[in-house]
């Protein structure tokens, strides 16, 4: 799990671009392409996770590592921008098959810094803080040295809550720097019917005291305070036991998942271990035999690629509220 483990970003800082309109007269301004880039709203300047980009015109060749910014990529339409993308977690959205099939999957998991540069890309967004791993020298300095802009997906570099305005500011970005702000502003727009939607249905439930169990045996591997899996169990209804745990992931003691007494568990489908076999660990395990969520066998399941910082968030929390609360959200 150490791809979702949060770590410190080293800022590569951009020297300033001397942009030759600055220095021209007015009406002798450049025409054609520059022109309607600038009137596109370039160049663009972000800050991501550190990290000042300046962008004169949009990406063109794009590798994605990871699925939630895999997915970002296609729900803004811009598959054709692709030429690499590697590491799914589970299958990407039935929506998105078409597209997905059209991009050369370059790795299984994270690809070699090689692997990278053979695909000639200008842009390479990463879902996790593992994805620019500078052991593997996919550092995002490494990178810049090969004149290949990045980003990193907001949520592996947060310093508080990361709540669903921080979703909706990493699709606006991401929208800006390829020239599709409309398009991101579309998608914000729904979201934020969804999301108020589903509030709507649950404005006078009691919260229910929800633990997440993502994998472990020794430890509880867990969803912390800090990620966007902490928002979507409070939007969907539930408390998370762990919202106390001062990152997005981390390990929790059973004895502490014990004494916190969660009233519902989620489990996190993905990977080689089914649900069931999480849920049998679970049940058969003595220790826990006393919490609530073990004696009523009360659980939710949601795949992991729903519970990061990706465009399948708002639908997540509707189908973790319809698993919390069914009375409520049956309609």
């Amino acid at each position: 799990m150490s791809r979702r483990t949060p770590a410190l970003i080293a800022a590569a800082v951009l020297l300033p671009l001397a942009l030759t309109a600055c220095s021209t007269p007015k009406g002798d301004e450049p025409t054609g392409n520059k022109a309607a880039a600038k009137s596109d709203g370039f160049p663009y300047t972000v800050t991501n996770c550190g990290v000042t980009t300046t962008f004169k015109a949009p990406p063109k060749r794009v590798v994605t590592m990871n699925q939630h910014v895999t997915e970002i990529m296609l729900e803004l339409g811009l598959a054709k921008s692709l030429v690499g993308t590697a590491y799914l977690d589970d299958k990407v959205l039935p929506k998105y098959e078409k597209d997905y099939a059209s991009v050369p999957v370059i790795a299984k998991e994270y690809p070699s810094y090689e692997q990278v540069l053979a695909t000639n890309p200008d842009f390479v967004y990463g879902g996790y803080a593992s994805a620019f791993a500078a052991g593997d020298g996919r550092g995002r300095e490494a990178l810049k040295k090969s004149g290949i802009e990045t980003r990193l997906n907001t949520e592996s570099c947060a310093k508080a809550d990361t709540p669903m305005e921080t979703l909706y500011e990493e699709v606006r970005e991401v929208g800006r720097t390829f020239g599709v702000t409309d398009r991101a502003e579309a998608w914000i727009k729904q979201a934020e019917a969804d999301n108020a939607a589903t509030a709507e249905k649950l404005k006078d439930l009691k919260a229910l005291p929800v633990f997440v169990y993502d994998s472990g045996d020794k430890t509880a591997f867990t969803a912390g305070g800090k990620g966007i899996g902490n928002e979507l169990i409070k939007r969907a209804g539930g408390t998370n036991v762990f919202a106390d745990l001062d990152k997005s992931f981390g390990d929790a003691s059973w004895e502490n998942v014990v004494a916190r007494k969660p009233e519902a568990i989620v489990i996190y489908d993905y990977g080689s271990t089914t649900v069931e076999q999480k849920k049998k660990r679970l049940l058969g395990d003595p220790a826990l035999a006393d919490i609530p969520a073990i004696q009523n066998k009360r659980f939710a399941v949601m795949p992991l690629s729903d519970a990061v910082l990706g465009v399948r968030v708002p639908a997540a929390v509707e189908k973790l509220a319809a698993q919390l609360h069914p009375a409520a959200t049956t309609s």
